[in-house]
């Protein structure tokens, strides 16, 4: 968890000045019986007030004093998670993914319209406490991520579009935005529909 949180500060540290107010914004809204901490009944709901998934064991996480409440800076974290895609639970035990964790690279490269993904931690993955498709491969986060670069920069340029597309839907990271994707941002990265899919995560 640490982790994340030295992510999140890096990341509020970096926004512009209208969205330190928006993350200001969301704090005092989410507190609303204004005494400067958000506690678990006001965490469940603005978290359901939009349906997003609640998540408690992310709530137990983010209390970093252990107090039973969620001041600004522990709720940073929050919002970083939020806003970054960061809050992602094991599909097989229902905890928070703080660390590393393990992604099926099929689902993660999907191209047709759907945005999940099946994400396991590590304990689930090395012990397979998990039910998936058979012959799928797995591989962890910082791999999968690492591994998604060769076979983009090796396909044929008339492709990059139709990549471009899957990585903007896929690929949720911090602070990355439909503008950073496209091709004079990102050194041209090209690719094939046919060589995204064989991500050759090896090490697995």
């Amino acid at each position: 968890m640490e982790e994340i949180r030295r992510a999140a500060g890096a990341y509020y540290e970096n926004l512009p000045d209208e969205e330190k107010r928006n993350a200001r914004f969301s704090f005092n809204e989410m507190d609303k019986n204004k005494d400067g901490k958000i506690n678990l009944d006001e965490y469940v709901e603005y978290l359901k007030k939009d349906n997003n998934t609640v998540l408690p064991s992310l709530f137990t996480a983010l209390d970093k004093d252990g107090n039973g409440t969620l001041d600004f800076d522990e709720a940073i974290v929050l919002y970083y998670t939020m806003q970054s895609g960061r809050a992602i639970i094991c599909q097989s035990c229902k905890t928070f993914l703080a660390g590393a964790y393990f992604t099926c690279s099929q689902c993660f490269f999907n191209d047709d319209d759907s945005v999940s993904t099946f994400d396991v931690c590590c304990d689930c993955y090395g012990g397979k406490k998990f039910r998936h498709n058979d012959g799928h491969i797995f591989c962890d986060n910082y791999t999968l991520l690492r591994q998604s670069r060769s076979p983009i920069q090796a396909a044929p340029i008339k492709k990059r579009t139709k990549v471009l597309n899957i990585l903007k839907r896929g690929m949720q990271v911090a602070g990355i935005t439909s503008s950073d994707l496209q091709p004079s941002n990102i050194g041209g990265i090209i690719t094939g529909d046919d060589e995204v899919r064989g991500n050759g995560c090896s090490i697995m």
